[in-house]
C-alpha cells in the first residue's frame, strides 16, 4: 500500500521491481538459512510477495499477520499455528514506513514471547525501525510492483483524504488502472519511414487521411494519448482525433528540443510521459521501442500492441552485459 507520507512524494523515484527483490533474496539465502527461523511471517499485503520469496530460498514455512491501520490492530492469519514461546521468526513488510505497522506487528509477536527479526524491502531516513535486513532507499521514494497505482493523482488524493478521515477508505486498487496510448500503429495505420523520408508532406498530406483501424485495443481508463509525432504536428494531429471521435483524450507530443526522433528517445520520452501521468499500463505499437520503454520504467505495464494481428504481448526488459 502506499505508504501516505506527503513528504515522500516530492523525491527522486526508485522502481522496486519484483526481479531486484528476487535477486537481493536470493543474495541473503546463506545467511538466511544460518538463522534457523521457525517461521517466515508476512505482514498482508504488502509484506506477503516478499515472506513468500525468503520461503521459498530458505525452505521455511510461510504465514501472515493482518494489520488494521485505523485501529492499529493486529491479528494472526494462519492456518498454521502461532510459534511456541521462545521461536525465532522473521518478520517480512514492504518498507519499514513513517507509520507504526512494523511496530506494532513486533510488539504483538514480542508479547507471545516470540523472538523478531525484520525483513523490509526498502528503509528511508522517515523509517521509524532499522530492519535487520532491508535496501537502503534513504533520500528516495521507493514503489513496489503491487503499488504502481499510487503514481496516480486519484490514488494520492483519496489516501491522503482516508489519513485525514476525510473518507472511509481507498478505492479497490484495480480501480486506479490508467492508460496511455500510442497513436501511429494503435489508432490509425503507421506509414513505413521511408515515405516519410521521400516527400515529408505527401507523407503527411496521406497521414492525415487515414482512417483509424477497424480493431482497437479494449481499454477502460486512457489518460493520454502519447504519441512520438513531434509538438509541431499537434493541430492537424488534433484535427484527425476530433473527425474520428477521439476528442477529448489529452494529446502529449514530443517536443524535438528535448527529445530526438532516434527510436530510444522517443521511447524514453513516452516512459517520462507515461510516468509523469501516472500510467499504469502503455500500448506500444514498436516493439523495439515497447522494449525501451520497459526498461526505462521497470514498473509500467508495458504492452506492445500488434495491429496486424489485432492483438498484444506483455513487454519487460532488463539491461543485459554477456
Amino acid at each position: 500500500m502506499f505508504k501516505g507520507s506527503t513528504e515522500r512524494l516530492g523525491r527522486p523515484l526508485i522502481e522496486v521491481s519484483y526481479q531486484k527483490l528476487d535477486q537481493w533474496i536470493s543474495s541473503l539465502q546463506g545467511h538466511l538459512r544460518a538463522e534457523r527461523f521457525h517461521q517466515v511471517v508476512g505482514v498482508l499485503r504488502g509484506g506477503a510477495p516478499l515472506a513468500l520469496m525468503v520461503s521459498h530460498a530458505t525452505g521455511v514455512e510461510v504465514t501472515f499477520l493482518r494489520y488494521e491501520r485505523s485501529t492499529r490492530t493486529v491479528a494472526w492469519d494462519s492456518s498454521v499455528p502461532m510459534p511456541k514461546v521462545g521461536s525465532k521468526v522473521l518478520l517480512c513488510e514492504d518498507i519499514a514506513g513513517a507509520g507504526f505497522t512494523l511496530i506494532d506487528c513486533v510488539r504483538f509477536l514480542e508479547q507471545h514471547g516470540i523472538i523478531v527479526h525484520t525483513l523490509t524491502g526498502v528503509y528511508d531516513d522517515l523509517s521509524r525501525i532499522r530492519p535487520h535486513y532491508a535496501l537502503d532507499s534513504r533520500g528516495y521514494y521507493s514503489i513496489f510492483p503491487w503499488e504502481r497505482q499510487a503514481l496516480t493523482d486519484d490514488y494520492r488524493a483519496q489516501w491522503q483524504e482516508a489519513s485525514a478521515g476525510l473518507r472511509m477508505s481507498v478505492d479497490q486498487d484495480h480501480t486506479f488502472t490508467y492508460y496511455g496510448i500510442d497513436l501511429d500503429g494503435v489508432l490509425v495505420p503507421d506509414l513505413p519511414l521511408d515515405v516519410y523520408e521521400e516527400c515529408l508532406e505527401s507523407a503527411l498530406a496521406t497521414r492525415d487521411e487515414l482512417l483509424p483501424f477497424d480493431t482497437l485495443p479494449t481499454l477502460e481508463k486512457v489518460t493520454a494519448i502519447i504519441t512520438g509525432r513531434p509538438e509541431m504536428d499537434r493541430q492537424r494531429t488534433q484535427f484527425w482525433l476530433d473527425r474520428h471521435g477521439f476528442r477529448g483524450l489529452k494529446l502529449v507530443m514530443r517536443d524535438s528540443s528535448l527529445f530526438t526522433d532516434a527510436p530510444a528517445d522517443v521511447a524514453r520520452f513516452k516512459a517520462t510521459y507515461a510516468r509523469r501521468l501516472g500510467c499504469t499500463h502503455y500500448i506500444e505499437s514498436n516493439p523495439v521501442q515497447a522494449l525501451h520503454i520497459a526498461r526505462t520504467f521497470p514498473l509500467l505495464h508495458t504492452i506492445w500492441w500488434n495491429a496486424e494481428a489485432k492483438e498484444g504481448h506483455w513487454v519487460s526488459a532488463q539491461s543485459w552485459s554477456g
